[in-house]
């Protein structure tokens, strides 16, 4: 269901506000920041997690489960697009006539009356705000941000800051990236996705029009190699809208040219308005030195030098889930990315493939939503083709329920028929010991995927280490 923007109030006026699912990557970030800023705060999820024992331990009052009497006083309750009308904290707080807000509102609420940098995009978005929060930082600016998910470094996922940016990671995938007060508006790539919402790829191209022509959006950062974000771009400058865009094409305003790929790092000579420096990056694939120059064309267009930008763009060292390494026993190394679409799993598996140099890559695949699968199967079997070995297990539903004829199997065909080595492995409970029995010495390991399928890579490292 896409979400249309609704009023917003600034956040220390909505009173004590409560989140229901407040343990999510996102909604946890967000319940720290209105913490941190004085507000009464608690929130409930259906299992105990680290998140939610964070927050509890930093003041927040947290529950596992959900109870309508958990509401407290609250006045307004935030809810992710994943929480069902049936949900009995929900239902009281509509009988009680609370305000409710989605979490892209409450965030909203936070980012009034700061420099609003938004960052949409198909794929890339998380890492793209991830670099550009540490760029900000490292160059003394002190932004505000909320990432889908936590800094590698730091292991956090929010930060309210004292400096005017404030950062934050724009989903399309239900039209909330629309209701953010942005003033720069960055779009990494374009490919149709979320068709269940957006019914077709026009509608989805035209959300990321209303994105960056939204009335306080000053400067909108593209990738001009993109062949829809470039299309996008030449639309807004002849509206005479201020378009800054990136990648290795002649016309970029800010150009990359002389990659380096080894291991597990990137680097590139970046142009931009007669200055020419060198950017190291510690981490891998060319998708990330894209990134990167995302998030430089944002520091830029806030002012910061570029020499101190591209110097904190190489303490950059990754975010959770986006090519983490889990562990290495014996010479076979585990990985963790979240990949869940075609493109994005063909960037990660180009990427290990480089960082894998002799040995060989075993992919790992969980497939996300009925939808994506039914919609796409095709398309990941050949982007897992890429992998010497591939491993499929069966969807994690999300918010989905299942679809006849919808499974894990489609895929696992599709890459067969692409020409992989694939295994259909259904129970994911089984998936550490199917892979266990396949690694070698040399190989890359890498688990993909927006589901649960995060929790086979530490399984596996305690099997090869039984092993060993």
């Amino acid at each position: 269901m896409l979400r249309e923007p609704v009023e917003v109030l600034p956040a220390q006026e909505v009173g004590p506000v409560h989140f229901i699912a407040i343990g999510g990557a996102g909604m946890s970030g967000i319940a720290q920041l209105y913490h941190d800023l004085g507000v009464e705060v608690s929130g409930s999820d259906q299992a105990d997690s680290p998140a939610l024992r964070q927050l509890n331990r930093n003041g927040v009052r947290t529950h596992v489960g959900h109870d309508a009497a958990q509401l407290g006083d609250a006045q307004t309750v935030v809810v992710s697009s994943a929480i069902r009308e049936s949900n009995p904290e929900l239902a009281a707080a509509r009988e009680r006539g609370l305000r409710i807000w989605h979490r892209s509102t409450a965030l909203a609420a936070l980012m009034l009356g700061r420099e609003g940098v938004s960052i949409a995009g198909t794929h890339g978005k998380t890492t793209t705000t991830g670099m550009t929060a540490v760029m900000l930082d490292g160059v003394g600016a002190d932004p505000s941000y909320v990432i889908g998910s936590p800094l590698a470094s730091t292991g956090k996922s929010a930060h309210l800051g004292g400096g005017e940016a404030f950062v934050v990671e724009a989903d399309e995938s239900d039209g909330t990236f629309l209701q953010y007060p942005t003033t720069i508006a960055v779009v990494t790539n374009v490919e149709a996705d979320h068709l269940d919402n957006w019914g077709s790829a026009e509608a989805y191209h035209h959300g990321f029009l209303r994105f960056a022509t939204g009335e306080r959006v000053r400067a909108v950062v593209l990738d001009g190699d993109d062949p829809v974000a470039a299309a996008l771009g030449d639309q807004l400058r002849s509206q005479g809208r201020t378009v800054v865009a990136y990648g290795e094409g002649k016309g970029c305003e800010v150009r990359l040219s002389e990659l380096d790929f080894e291991g597990t790092s990137a680097a590139a000579t970046i142009s931009h308005d007669g200055w020419t420096g060198r950017m190291q990056l510690q981490v891998p694939g060319r998708y990330n030195l894209g990134n990167a120059c995302a998030a430089f064309a944002v520091g830029r267009l806030l002012g910061h030098d570029p020499d101190a930008l591209v110097r904190a763009a190489s303490t950059f060292t990754g975010t959770l889930r986006r090519f983490q390494l889990v562990g290495e026993v014996d010479g076979v190394r585990v990985y963790d990315d979240y990949a869940h679409h075609p493109t994005e799993i063909r960037a990660a598996l180009t990427a290990a493939r480089k960082a894998a140099e002799q040995g060989r890559v075993v992919a790992c695949f969980q497939p996300h939503l009925f939808s994506r699968t039914q919609e796409f199967a095709q398309e990941f079997g050949e982007a897992l083709a890429l992998a010497d070995v591939v491993v499929v297990t069966d969807v994690y539903a999300a918010r989905e329920d299942p679809i006849e004829g919808v499974d894990g199997s489609l895929v696992h065909e599709a890459a067969l028929a692409a020409g992989a080595e694939s295994l259909y492995v259904p129970n994911k409970a089984h998936l550490p010991s199917a892979l266990a029995n396949l690694a070698q010495s040399g190989d890359l390991v890498m688990t993909l995927g927006a589901g649960d399928v995060t929790l086979v890579g530490p399984l596996l490292v305690d099997q090869l280490t039984v092993r060993r």
